[in-house]
């Protein structure tokens, strides 16, 4: 058995401002119809012995990432909360610690969940040559044959090549020479030059009872931390929440210092397929459809005398005149400008919203709820605007709040509101008044999505007014 293991915990800040803290790069379609944690899943599809993903999130993307795995008819064998980030060795161990418990032969692969890669043939062709030696106790690495002097990602450097009996041998494999950081220019140029230096992609594959084996030698600590957030964590609807306080407690550290520059048994298998992780604007534009002036544009767009550029339009007409080899991003709260040159600066631009306490940098005007889709409208320091979209049978908990009152107006759909001790029926163009301190909830009875806009008033309208009295 094979479980892909999907780490689906980053930020991506460097695709401000597409992704945001709540809503990050891998929660996004951005290269096509699926999200990049959509793709990431169905382009295993073909592998034997695949099993269905562990996904490993951040607990504030829990219920996106449920909803996007329901849109691709997939069923996950588990979504494990991360309380907080650790990097990427404690989410191997705690994937490993849970497999091993399914079946002592079982392999994991570790895919992070933002990759892009273009040729899903020669990747499968490579995931079947990493099998082969995963159950022979290596411990592998996947590297991505360069195609430039990329300044941006870890290098590889092949040692000897490696030569196993093996039915699916269909990619060459070496055993690892050394990891490196990422270099400067000129040293990049140097290694690409050389041709025994590939991309470290961040892609593995062990077989369970291996990896924790190497990392109880290495990294004992991490280990205990893990099996302690196992141990003593909870299931919630169809989630495992890690105990918080044991994974708090656990050092941070990758794969790759943790394990992988110290064990014995390390083999990379090179490939090239079209791979990006899409870490920067400048990303998209290589990989994205151009058109006659090798433009990349998503939305409504106009261009005039406009030329290498991305450009993506999310709420509005974006028209440009006279750019050349610029990005333009437009949100509904938030515009980027830059030339494709600067685009890694953005991550510093992120940090200066970030010091200011900029909302922008956390969440869109829409959030994604359990229950539906909240999209910010109009706001005050007095009221504020919402539309509601609430999905057919969903129940929005039993609350009140001191401080506002809200008036909620049907516009599709049946809603059936509790206050207080009455319950009442709302159809199309019917509303409601509620006022501070009363308890209320709201429920779509029906079979289509109900929505309505909601009115918040107050002396204090802040997301921290509220007093959940249940949690339906």
């Amino acid at each position: 058995m094979i479980y892909p293991v999907i780490l689906a915990g980053g930020s991506g800040t460097r695709l401000w401002p597409l992704s945001r803290e709540l809503y990050p790069k891998q929660l996004l379609e951005l290269t096509g119809n699926n999200t990049m944690l959509q793709d990431t899943i169905l382009r295993l599809s073909g592998i034997e012995e695949m099993e269905s993903p562990i996904i490993i999130c951040n607990e504030n993307h829990r219920f996106m990432v449920a909803e996007q795995m329901r849109n691709i008819n997939v069923s996950p064998d588990a979504i494990i909360l991360e309380p907080v980030g650790r990097n990427t060795a404690p989410a191997v161990a705690v994937a490993a610690l849970k497999t091993l418990d399914a079946s002592q032969d079982s392999l994991i692969l570790i895919l992070p969940a933002d990759h892009f890669i273009k040729n899903t043939r020669v990747f499968h062709q490579a995931l079947n040559t990493g099998i082969d030696y995963a159950k022979q106790g290596y411990l592998i690495t996947f590297g991505i044959i360069p195609e430039a002097p990329e300044t941006g990602y870890g290098y590889i450097c092949k040692g000897e090549k490696l030569g196993i009996a093996g039915k699916n041998l269909e990619q060459e494999a070496y055993s690892i020479k050394e990891f490196v950081e990422k270099p400067d220019t000129e040293t990049a140029a140097q290694y690409v030059n050389s041709g025994n230096y590939c991309w470290n992609s961040g892609m593995f594959m062990f077989k369970s009872s291996q990896v924790l084996g190497e990392m109880r030698k290495h990294v004992p600590g991490i280990v205990k931390a893990c099996e302690n957030a196992l141990k003593n964590g909870n299931r919630d609807l169809d989630f495992f929440r890690l105990d918080k306080s044991s994974f708090e407690a656990c050092p941070s550290d990758s794969v790759d210092y943790a394990i992988m520059e110290k064990t014995e048994n390390g083999v990379m298998i090179p490939f090239q397929a079209g791979w990006n992780d899409l870490g920067s604007w400048e990303a998209l534009w290589q990989v994205g459809k151009k058109d006659d002036n090798s433009n990349v544009v998503y939305g409504d767009v106009l261009l005039h005398d406009v030329d290498n550029s991305f450009l993506h339009a999310s709420t509005r007409l974006l028209a440009a005149v006279g750019l050349k080899e610029h990005i333009v991003v437009e949100t509904a709260d938030a515009v980027l400008i830059s030339p494709r040159n600067r685009v890694q600066d953005v991550k510093s631009l992120v940090n200066k919203l970030k010091a200011a306490k900029r909302e922008e940098t956390i969440s869109h005007k829409t959030s994604f709820m359990p229950w539906g889709i909240s999209e910010l409208l109009v706001k005050s320091k007095w009221f504020q605007v919402k539309r509601l979209k609430i999905k057919a049978g969903a129940v929005i908990s039993l609350q009140k709040h001191f401080n506002r009152a809200e008036h909620w107006i049907v516009l599709q759909g049946t809603a059936l509101v509790t206050k207080g001790e009455e319950e009442i029926i709302l159809t199309e163009d019917h509303s409601t008044y509620i006022r501070p301190g009363v308890p209320h909830r709201l429920v779509n009875p029906g079979k289509i999505p109900l929505e309505i806009i909601e009115v918040q008033s107050g002396s204090y309208i802040g997301s921290d007014d509220i007093v959940r009295l249940d949690n339906e």
